[in-house]
């Protein structure tokens, strides 16, 4: 016996020892666990204000949130707490009834309800004395003064007060603070264990403050003609706006149609299936809901179509391979034969003739390209494709950037060549195109786009400006300078002349493409620099899928809507108008045939120039001309004569 004893005893100390050292740490934090009520404090949300720090696009405002300790609360109040519930927040009495009689410690009734309603509540309480087991503790809802503003850049909340896309999501551990937490000690009955000291309260941390470089009235003006132009043209794919100032990368405007709702972002914006929503299954709804969240200017690709012939023509300035104005140095006849394939031009029923390379420019001529393309070469081609930047994603501050689709370098022969040349077969983003053309404007220095310029902290008031991020030269200033001079040309006299603005120099491209997923569609686009002298605005326009009377060319379709755009967004930006007096039109008229002293004559008495008059006997015939008979021209035109 007395060794059983002794056994039973030792083996209790052996046991007693593992419980208080082996165990001891992860069952003192069980019992603290069981013996705590802790109620979790949001923090409130940093402000989020466009570039001049004054208009605000997201803010937190202050509500409270309602939940109880059912086991708190007495058998006998427990129906009238339930009624009172469930009549204040105009939730189902059931639903709350189940909370209220369950064996938890802590349920949630109600979250972020404005405090007209918590105030009912209280009033209820004191009235029936009843306050044990009932918590209202202050919270935050996020709110989005200007609803669909720039909804797929700015993203929004969810329930929890976490960021879920847009900069909410990217910036959220700046934006979200640290929540804090009310703790309050109870029994296994839910009574007090805290010797009558009440709850302890720690409070939450404001989250920090950001500025970003959106511009609210460059996005509404952006946002309206986008919208317009949608409509319109039935873009039924939508379209891109992006506003950059290329000093800086600073994003102005990145719009996108259609957009949504922040401040109801699980409403569906398609008119089709808002009627059949709740039809639809789990799945199909949360793709559908992804689909309309999505920022399609950073997160989808598009052929650029015309657009890229600015590349091209940079590569080949900068290679030394051709120059801006060398008459006659170019003939399209329609077609070129790449390899055994013939390529037509887009006007091949009526060839563009003779052309220096901002004639090319000026008529969106892709033989011309494609001739300047097989000149580079590869190699030499995707060193420029790199140096772009449009070999890997700009790095925005945003989730969810897509990159190129280029063949691989050593898969390319002369057809892909080519077709890359005038901007076909490939895939960009509309964020990596506006970066070409920033560059470009930016006297051929690169520059990082960036959405946040600057951060709060809303404790200190310290601000924090994020750096502009300056990388390499990607083509001379003067490579640059001659570029910006051919796409002043082509609004001025080519294909981009609806994106003309009285009183500013306006240079741009014009683009068309064929969707290369889905044959049959077509992407239209212009991008555009203003003003010429000293650019503050590179803009870009894609519309996807117009099938509008008004046709998908890019001149036609999308150079007039920046054209709408800049004449707003200038004089907001205080660019002053140049004193240009205002030319008039006149048609080209038929000079072949006749002598060259006699063209000249007409000419002048239309107030046309003959260009290189000086060169030719005035007894010559002319037999070529350009522009060609019948074309609209401003009034001072040069007219070239062979």
């Amino acid at each position: 016996m007395l060794i059983i004893i002794l056994s039973i005893a030792m083996a209790l100390i052996i046991r007693i020892g593992y419980i208080q050292f082996v165990q001891g740490a992860e069952l003192q934090a069980m019992a603290y666990s069981q013996q705590t009520l802790n109620r979790k404090i949001n923090s409130k949300r940093g402000t989020i204000f466009d570039r001049t720090g004054e208009n605000i696009l997201a803010i937190s405002a202050s509500t409270e949130t309602v939940s109880i300790n059912p086991t708190n609360i007495k058998g006998e109040d427990k129906e009238k707490v339930a009624k009172v519930l469930s009549d204040i927040f105009l939730l189902n009495y059931d639903d709350v009834y189940k909370k209220v009689n369950k064996h938890s410690s802590i349920e949630t009734i109600i979250k972020r309800v404005n405090k007209d309603k918590t105030d009912e509540l209280r009033n209820w309480m004191s009235d029936n004395g009843i306050y044990n087991g009932i918590n209202i503790d202050e919270d935050t809802k996020r709110y989005y003064p200007y609803s669909n503003l720039a909804s797929n850049v700015i993203g929004f909340t969810g329930s929890d007060n976490q960021g879920l896309a847009g900069i909410e999501s990217k910036y959220d551990d700046i934006l979200k603070g640290t929540p804090g937490e009310i703790l309050k000690l109870t029994d296994a009955t839910g009574g007090n264990l805290d010797n009558g000291e009440g709850e302890k309260y720690i409070s939450a941390t404001n989250g920090n403050d950001i500025i970003l470089t959106i511009d609210t009235t460059i996005q509404a003006i952006a946002e309206k003609y986008l919208t317009e132009a949608c409509v319109d043209n039935k873009c039924t794919d939508g379209g891109n706006i992006i506003i950059i100032h290329p000093k800086t990368g600073d994003i102005l405007a990145m719009a996108g149609y259609p957009n949504y709702d922040l401040n109801s972002p699980y409403k569906i914006n398609d008119i089709k299936y808002a009627d059949i929503w709740q039809e639809l299954t789990t799945s199909e709804k949360n793709n559908l809901l992804q689909k309309m969240w999505r920022n399609k200017a950073v997160s989808d690709t598009y052929e650029p179509g015309s657009t890229f012939k600015l590349v091209t023509a940079s590569a080949a300035l900068e290679e030394g391979i051709t120059d801006t104005d060398k008459q006659g140095e170019f003939c399209c006849t329609g077609s070129i034969n790449i390899a055994g394939t013939r390529i037509k031009c887009w006007r091949y029923y009526r060839p563009h003739g003779s052309q220096s390379l901002r004639q090319a420019l000026m008529n969106s001529c892709n033989p011309v390209f494609i001739g300047l393309g097989q000149k580079i070469g590869v190699k030499t081609y995707y060193s420029y494709l790199k140096k772009f930047g449009l070999l890997s994603t700009t790095g925005i501050d945003l989730q969810g950037e897509a990159n190129s689709i280029f063949l691989k370098e050593e898969k390319v022969g002369p057809v892909e060549l080519a077709t890359i040349s005038f901007g076909q077969r490939f895939e960009i983003t509309p964020l990596q195109m506006a970066k070409v053309v920033a560059t470009i404007a930016n006297g051929g220095k690169e520059v990082k786009p960036r959405l946040v310029k600057t951060i709060i902290d809303t404790n200190t008031g310290e601000k924090k400006d994020i750096e502009i991020e300056a990388q390499k030269q990607v083509i001379s200033q003067d490579t640059a300078n001659k570029v910006l001079s051919m796409m002043e040309s082509v609004v001025a006299e080519g294909t981009g002349k609806n994106a003309k603005v009285p009183g500013y120099r306006i240079g741009g491209k014009t683009g068309t493409s064929e969707d290369g997923v889905n044959t049959g569609k077509y992407v239209t686009s212009f991008v555009g620099v203003a003003d010429i002298s000293d650019p503050e605005i590179a803009i870009i326009v894609v519309l996807y899928n117009p099938t509008g009377e008004g046709g998908h060319q890019g001149g036609a379709v999308a150079a007039p809507v920046a054209g709408q755009i800049l004449n707003e967004v200038l004089p907001h930006l205080e660019i002053e108008k140049e004193d240009v007096e205002e030319k008039q039109i006149v048609e080209m008229p038929n000079i072949t045939g006749i002598t060259v002293k006699e063209a000249k004559k007409i000419l002048n008495e239309m107030g046309l120039i003959l260009k290189n008059s000086d060169k030719i006997s005035g007894d010559n015939v002319v037999t070529e001309q350009i522009p060609k008979q019948g074309i609209s021209i401003e009034e001072g035109t040069e007219v070239i004569i062979n």
